[in-house]
C-alpha cells in the first residue's frame, strides 16, 4: 500500500509527487497517456516558481522573454519591457517530463498509459482501479486536469469549462528577440496571445466571460499574419479551461484536488502552471502532516489555498468582468498606460497582487466609459 496515489502527471501532480516523495513517503503517480506527452498550452511560466523547488529548471526552459507587445485589432501597438526576471517559455512535453523525472529521482513511482477506471473508499484507505490492476493508498490526490473524472468521483461541485485553442507553428529559423504578445479586439470577451519559443510560436485564443467563441480559426488566421505566418503552417489544438470561479472545498475524505482539476487557474490571464505547481506543493505538505497524524491537515490545505491564492483571484475575476466587457476602453485607459507592463511582470512574479491594483483598474475603466469622464 502506498502513502499516496496521485492521478495525473501534469505540473500539479508531479509537484505533489516530488515534494511528498522528498519527505520519504511512498508515492505512485498514474498518468493515462504515454510519457512524455504533449499538453495544449502556450507554455509561459513565471521564474518565481523556482523558490518552491531545490533543482535547476534550466534544462526545461525553451526560451526566456522580457519584451511584451500589445495590439488592438492588430494595430495601435504598445511595446514594453518587463522589469522583473524574463518569463520562461516551455515546451510542455519537455517541461512536464522534466518535472516527472525530478519526482522519480526522489523515489516516486510513475506508471504511464495507466488510466484510472474507478476509485473506492475503504475507510482508512482508497482503492484505485485500472485496467492493469488495482492499487491502494492511504491518501489520494486528484491532478487529472479540467476534463478528468476524479473531481466528480470524489463528489466535488462541477465548474463551467471554457473552450480555448493553441496553434503551434514551428519555424525554419530560430525566433530572435521575440515578445510576449497579446491581441485585443479580434475576439469577443477574450483575447489572442502569442508566446515565442526557441524555434516557433504558440498562438492562443480564449474567452473569459460570456458565451464561447463560435469561430476560433478566423481570428487565429488573422493573428498569424502579424508574425508573417499562416494558419496552415501550424497544428491547432483545442482544450477546455477550468477557470477559478470562487472558493470551494478542495478536500474530502483522505483526498485532495490540485491544479486545474481544482479550477486553480487565473480567471484573468488563464495562467495555470504556476498555481498548479504551488497547489501540488501545498497538497504534499498537507498529506505529509496527515500521515503524521494531524487531524486538520487536509482542511488546512483548502484554507491555505483560499487565503494564499483564492483571495486574490476574486480581484482578478472582478478585473476580467469589467475589462472584457469594455475591452476598447480597457485597452485605452489600462493597457496603454506606461505602468501596464511593469504591473504584469510584478503580478507574474508574485511581487504585486490583483488586490493591490483592482480598485484603481476597475474605477479607471468604469469612469472612462461615462460621457465626459474619459481621458
Amino acid at each position: 500500500m502506498y502513502d499516496c496515489i496521485i492521478v495525473g502527471g501534469g505540473p500539479a501532480g508531479s509537484s505533489a509527487a516530488y515534494h511528498l516523495a522528498k519527505t520519504g513517503r511512498t508515492v505512485l503517480l498514474l498518468e493515462k497517456s504515454a510519457l512524455p506527452r504533449y499538453k495544449p498550452c502556450s507554455g509561459a511560466v513565471s521564474p518565481s516558481v523556482a523558490q518552491w523547488f531545490d533543482f535547476d529548471f534550466a534544462p526545461a526552459i525553451d526560451a526566456q522573454v522580457r519584451r511584451v507587445r500589445y495590439t488592438w485589432q492588430l494595430g495601435d501597438a504598445v511595446d514594453g519591457q518587463l522589469e522583473t526576471d524574463p518569463i520562461w517559455m516551455v515546451n510542455r512535453a519537455v517541461f512536464d517530463q522534466f518535472l516527472i523525472e525530478q519526482a522519480q529521482a526522489q523515489g516516486a513511482q510513475v506508471k504511464d498509459r495507466m488510466a484510472v477506471s474507478a476509485i473506492e473508499s475503504q475507510g482508512d484507505r482508497w482503492q484505485v482501479n485500472t485496467a492493469d490492476g488495482s492499487f491502494t493508498c492511504r491518501y489520494l490526490i486528484a491532478a487529472d486536469g479540467a476534463q478528468g473524472p476524479m473531481a466528480d468521483w470524489l463528489g466535488f461541485r462541477r465548474h463551467k469549462l471554457r473552450e480555448a485553442g493553441v496553434l503551434e507553428i514551428a519555424t525554419a529559423d530560430p525566433v530572435e528577440n521575440g515578445a510576449f504578445s497579446f491581441e485585443f479586439g479580434l475576439v469577443k470577451n477574450g483575447c489572442l496571445w502569442s508566446f515565442p519559443k526557441r524555434q516557433g510560436y504558440s498562438l492562443g485564443i480564449g474567452n473569459f466571460i460570456g458565451s464561447p467563441p463560435k469561430d476560433i480559426k478566423t481570428p487565429l488566421s488573422q493573428y498569424a499574419t502579424a508574425f508573417d505566418l499562416s494558419f496552415e503552417q501550424g497544428e491547432l489544438y483545442t482544450h477546455p479551461l477550468k477557470l477559478w470561479d470562487g472558493n470551494h472545498a478542495l478536500h474530502t475524505h483522505r483526498a485532495l484536488l490540485v491544479g486545474e482539476a481544482a479550477a486553480i487557474v487565473d480567471p484573468l490571464t488563464a495562467e495555470g502552471i504556476r498555481p498548479a505547481l504551488y497547489s501540488g506543493m501545498v497538497a504534499a505538505q498537507a498529506i505529509d502532516r496527515a500521515l503524521n497524524g494531524e487531524p486538520d491537515a487536509l482542511i488546512d490545505y483548502t484554507q491555505t489555498i483560499h487565503e494564499s491564492w483564492g483571495a486574490d483571484m476574486q480581484w482578478a475575476q472582478r478585473i476580467a468582468n469589467v475589462f472584457f466587457r469594455l475591452p476598447k476602453v480597457g485597452y485605452r485607459v489600462g493597457i496603454k498606460r506606461p505602468t501596464a507592463t511593469k504591473r504584469l511582470g510584478q503580478i507574474l512574479a508574485g511581487e504585486v497582487s490583483y488586490a493591490d491594483i483592482a480598485n484603481r483598474v476597475v474605477k479607471r475603466i468604469s469612469t472612462s466609459f461615462l460621457p465626459g469622464r474619459g481621458s
